[in-house]
């Protein structure tokens, strides 16, 4: 990391009145995390995706992609939050009120290492929803079905995850977007930029007025957009970046 970079940056986190901190699948991965596509390993290997990742293949193989997802499940329940996680949990709890969190991640990894609040643009893998149920579902009373269902309609719960043709929760994307809206910095961590809406809202805080650092050991998307960019892991960049 440039020295004079690392300097700059810090300076415009600790004089910040509201920084946005936007994370990506890279930060998870430094936990162990594999990513959407490394999960379609082994007897995943033949899908894509879009095979396991829509209400279509849900609704046409609701057993093959529930099982997809309780493995993911186990995967994720076998890490632990890294150093990058726990240094953004720590700056805003030392910063109060200050710092919103706004994740592409669907791991809960950041409310482990003690974040709060988190906004998690794309669901919880460990949440489950209804899906297109009768408004009297109650996850305490499904059937033995595989995937369990609703006793009274039917509905199918599912991952409360935002699949492949589905929009943004629209309560969450206002939240990140208001934040965007009124950032003095936005912190970018370990995302290549390219999944929009999320990827816009680096853009929409610079132009509020936002500084814009990218952490990210690759090139990103959003190079051309920060005011600086730092070329280094996510756990090894941020325990010094946001150093009390």
């Amino acid at each position: 990391m440039d020295a004079s970079t690392e300097s700059l940056a810090r300076q415009w986190l600790r004089a910040a009145r509201h920084t946005l901190i936007l994370t990506g699948a890279g930060v998870s991965a430094e936990s162990g995390v594999p990513t959407f596509r490394d999960a379609l390993t082994g007897l995943w290997a033949r899908f894509d995706p879009e095979d396991l990742a829509t209400e279509a293949a849900y609704r046409e193989h609701p057993g093959l992609v529930w099982d997809w997802y309780e493995m993911r499940r186990g995967m994720v329940r076998a890490v632990a939050p890294n150093p990058a996680h726990l240094a953004i949990a720590r700056w805003a709890a030392a910063h109060p009120g200050t710092v919103t969190l706004v994740t592409q991640n669907v791991d809960g990894l950041h409310q482990q290492a003690g974040s709060e609040h988190v906004i998690e643009l794309h669901g919880n893998l460990f949440r489950n929803s209804w899906l297109h149920g009768c408004g009297r579902c109650d996850a305490h009373r499904t059937d033995t079905t595989h995937p369990p269902s609703c006793t009274a309609c039917g509905a199918l719960l599912r991952p409360a995850v935002v699949w492949f043709g589905e929009d943004l929760p629209r309560v969450a994307l206002y939240r990140a977007q208001h934040a965007a809206e009124i950032a003095d910095v936005c912190l970018v961590v370990g995302t290549s930029g390219l999944v929009y809406p999320a990827a816009g809202l680096p853009g929409q805080a610079k132009a509020a007025g936002a500084k814009v650092i990218v952490v990210n050991p690759q090139p990103s998307a959003l190079d051309a957009t920060a005011d600086a960019v730092l070329q280094m892991s996510a756990g090894d960049c941020l325990p010094r970046l946001l150093a009390m």
